[in-house]
């Protein structure tokens, strides 16, 4: 099926019948990928007295549990409530949910004693390209970027230089397949965070950051709308699936 949108006075025609997910799913399983030092998310048959939620154990119904946290757990979406002292929902600020986003390749250079992504880095991938949205994939983009445990390995992260530029840019949404755009630990500082929600001046409420992300291989940098699909919870994040739709000529 092909859909026509208009985006800046510009109509972009997309095939919704070939969409492009790049979410990580949460199953429950300790090989899902994780991070911030807590147990992996659990997914198990609610039961009470003799009643177990499960048809295989004799119930009319499957009616599971689900224990996670969006931030450790899969792909997730968060809004500046997530650090700010005042509560802000990201159900009540993402207001739309189809974007123009440019997805760009960048291998994290060394810096000090770890890996980041430059000021530099971002303005050489995006260029003068007017986006409202940007997904970051970094290398190596391995498969096992799904299962990956992060806790304590001082994985990858964006400098607090590169946030800013996104920021100039008038990008909203930064999609990043990184358990954090900050460092791993920073003291609290979470500088990128406070770059990009801009929260030493006007507040953008209205800018989100989703990360664990997975951008497969096959998926070619370039354009391409973007639809954020997310539950509804009134929480500074919750989990999300971000889905592709490549641009027809």
């Amino acid at each position: 099926m092909i859909a026509t949108i208009k985006y800046n006075s510009r109509n972009y025609k997309i095939d919704l019948s070939n969409p492009l997910d790049i979410s990580i799913p949460i199953s429950g399983n300790s090989s899902d990928v994780n991070a911030w030092y807590i147990d992996h998310a659990k997914i198990k048959p609610h039961t009470e007295g003799e009643f177990t939620g499960k048809v295989s154990q004799g119930s009319a119904t499957n009616f599971n549990d689900i224990y996670f946290n969006p931030h450790a757990h899969g792909t997730h979406t968060e809004c500046v409530g997530h650090i700010t002292e005042e509560f802000q929902s990201v159900n009540k600020n993402l207001k739309n949910y189809f974007f123009l986003a440019e997805v760009v390749t960048i291998a994290p250079e060394k810096y000090q004693e770890d890996f980041v992504i430059s000021r530099k880095q971002l303005q050489y991938a995006i260029g003068n390209k007017k986006r409202e949205a940007v997904v970051i994939r970094t290398l190596p983009n391995l498969k096992e970027k799904k299962s990956v445990q992060y806790s304590n390995t001082n994985p990858p992260y964006l400098l607090e230089q590169a946030a800013e530029l996104l920021v100039d840019k008038n990008i909203e949404h930064l999609l990043i397949d990184l358990p954090s755009v900050d460092k791993e630990k920073d003291s609290g500082a979470l500088l990128a965070h406070h770059a990009f929600w801009n929260t030493k001046g006007k507040i953008r409420k209205n800018a989100t950051i989703t990360e664990f992300i997975y951008v497969p291989n096959m998926v070619k940098d370039g354009t391409y709308f973007l639809n954020i699909q997310m539950a509804s919870f009134e929480n500074d994040a919750s989990p999300s699936r971000p889905v592709l739709y490549k641009i027809e000529e």
